[in-house]
């Protein structure tokens, strides 16, 4: 297994730093890392082996090695594997969850002031990666989810067409409403976020094009 780091964690360490919201960064990269564990416990459980860890401006990220050999059998194998990623997928925001239900029975045993501060960050912390996550846009979460519901209804062919078409909507809606944001909060943080999020459809968008040219391939030689 490899772990890759990415050096932009170094520029977006210096942004947050001038605007003076470091803290509220580390914060929300030491849950968005607890995330990941989340999905590295569950995937581990379910049979999957980690391939790759890499750590990103934005946390850290969890590869399990490809399982082809389950494509290749029959369909019920198929779905068995998009049934176990759905879980896995699944299992970073419900970490999140678990992390937000300990800490309110330590709010309501502690009324300490202070206390009640940290427990509110790590909630609010908790409840930002968690809604994040769940956004319907592929490789987040929320997008995974919806892909391997696909997959199981449609195909798998399919599933790519539809998740990159959802994905698409998404980010499209988000940037109408957070241009509208930005202009009230005024929050670097909606715009780092936002390049983020397209960076991740532009790529999928690539490797979009790339499968539908495999599969077109395949097809093409299955005729000849």
């Amino acid at each position: 297994m490899s772990i890759k780091i990415d050096l932009m964690i170094i520029v977006f360490l210096l942004l947050f730093c001038i605007t003076s919201q470091i803290q509220i960064y580390l914060i929300l990269m030491l849950f968005a890392c607890l995330h990941e564990i989340g999905h590295l416990c569950a995937g581990i459980i379910l049979g999957f082996k980690p391939r790759e860890i890499q750590i990103s401006p934005m946390g850290m990220r969890i590869e399990f090695k490809p399982q082809w050999e389950e494509y290749n059998k029959k369909i019920g194998k198929g779905n068995t594997l998009a049934i176990k990623r759905g879980i896995v997928a699944l299992a970073g925001p419900i970490t999140n969850l678990i992390i937000i239900c300990i800490t309110i029975i330590v709010m309501e045993m502690n009324k300490n002031l202070m206390t009640s501060e940290i427990c509110t960050t790590i909630i609010y912390a908790n409840f930002l990666i968690g809604i994040f996550n769940l956004i319907p846009i592929y490789p987040l979460d929320g997008g995974r989810i919806i892909k391997e519901i696909l997959h199981i209804t449609i195909g798998l062919k399919k599933s790519y067409t539809y998740i990159y078409k959802i994905s698409k909507i998404t980010i499209i809606f988000l940037t109408a409403i957070s241009s509208i944001a930005i202009l009230y909060i005024q929050n670097i943080s909606i715009i780092i976020i936002l390049i983020y999020l397209w960076g991740l459809v532009l790529i999928e968008r690539r490797k979009y094009k790339e499968k539908k040219l495999i599969y077109s391939k395949i097809v093409k030689d299955s005729r000849s």
